[in-house]
């Protein structure tokens, strides 16, 4: 039901202003140049927090009435690409999870049927105007798929520890796209000197990314055949068809889990550049490898995701 959850990772479509109709492209400009809008690093928590506030009211309100108007922004080359929060649709989406997941008796302790009943009712009369079901923003809670590494590469990772402090690429941009897109030495620049967040992500132009999401499919057909990372990777390859513009950005935010680890776990985890080892030993018969690497990525992936079974 929270679109944004403590220990989530997230992988967020974001659109050129050119994607967008006129009136939309005048919105999002005017919100990208606003000094009121919730900047990148509290974007997360200031989501998490609305929608605790919704679920915690009497009755709680498990959807919002109406779609927000905010978005994680980002600059690159001039340009501004925008991911709008989608609150009110993947607040919809994750209460049809929750229902669909959760007993009966045990969902209407946290939601009353009356009250979920009346959010479906709203939805399908959403849907039923032919309103968009994608979403830009895929949400994993506890664990990184290990389909969303192999758009990226490792020299677009960006890793930011707590108490580090920033050393600006352009310190008048707080949403640069550089971070990421320039390697790990970059950092998150918010202005001033105070320290950034703590953080681990990455950013690829959409171009690159479909075409390494592309390779990685077909090494996976001719190699391994009908697998659960052959699935996975084919989903993610739809999803970005369906909502992704081919001038898009992709980002992959570890989010939530970079609380769950210490600073050496971070430094340490090379996800990307395992997964990305692992298809070329597929690609050059070097199956050794290949097996290697993906026990070791698989491995760590597998003791973050038991840590929610943790006291």
């Amino acid at each position: 039901m929270l679109p944004n959850l403590p220990y989530a990772a997230y992988l967020r479509v974001y659109q050129p202003l050119i994607a967008f109709s006129n009136r939309e492209k005048a919105y999002w400009r005017a919100y990208a140049a606003s000094s009121r809008r919730p900047r990148r690093s509290d974007a997360v928590a200031t989501e998490h927090s609305e929608s605790l506030r919704r679920l915690v009211s009497a009755p709680p309100v498990p959807v919002p009435e109406r779609e927000s108007g905010d978005a994680y922004v980002r600059r690159l080359g001039g340009e501004v690409y925008v991911c709008p929060w989608q609150t009110r649709l993947r607040s919809w989406l994750g209460l049809r999870d929750f229902r669909t997941e959760t007993p009966a008796r045990l969902s209407a302790a946290f939601i009353p049927e009356p009250v979920a009943e009346a959010a479906e009712e709203r939805f399908e009369q959403w849907r039923e105007r032919g309103e968009p079901m994608r979403t830009q923003i895929l949400t994993s809670t506890w664990t990184v798929p290990l389909a969303w590494f192999s758009p990226f590469d490792a020299e677009e990772r960006c890793l930011v520890l707590g108490g580090e402090e920033q050393q600006p690429a352009d310190a008048a941009d707080p949403d640069s796209a550089d971070r990421g897109l320039r390697g790990e030495r970059a950092r998150h620049p918010a202005g001033g000197a105070r320290p950034a967040p703590r953080t681990l992500l990455y950013v690829a132009r959409m171009a690159e990314a479909r075409e390494r999401l592309e390779r990685a499919i077909a090494l996976l057909r001719e190699h391994v055949g009908d697998s659960t990372s052959l699935s996975e990777a084919e989903g993610l390859q739809d999803w970005l068809l369906g909502v992704a513009h081919p001038r898009a950005l992709l980002e992959l935010d570890y989010g939530g889990l970079v609380h769950l680890v210490g600073d050496e776990s971070l430094r340490q985890d090379q996800s990307v550049a395992e997964v990305g080892a692992a298809l070329t030993g597929l690609e050059t018969g070097e199956h050794e490898l290949a097996v290697a690497m993906y026990q070791r990525v698989s491995r760590r992936w597998k003791e973050m995701e038991a840590l929610k079974h943790a006291n």
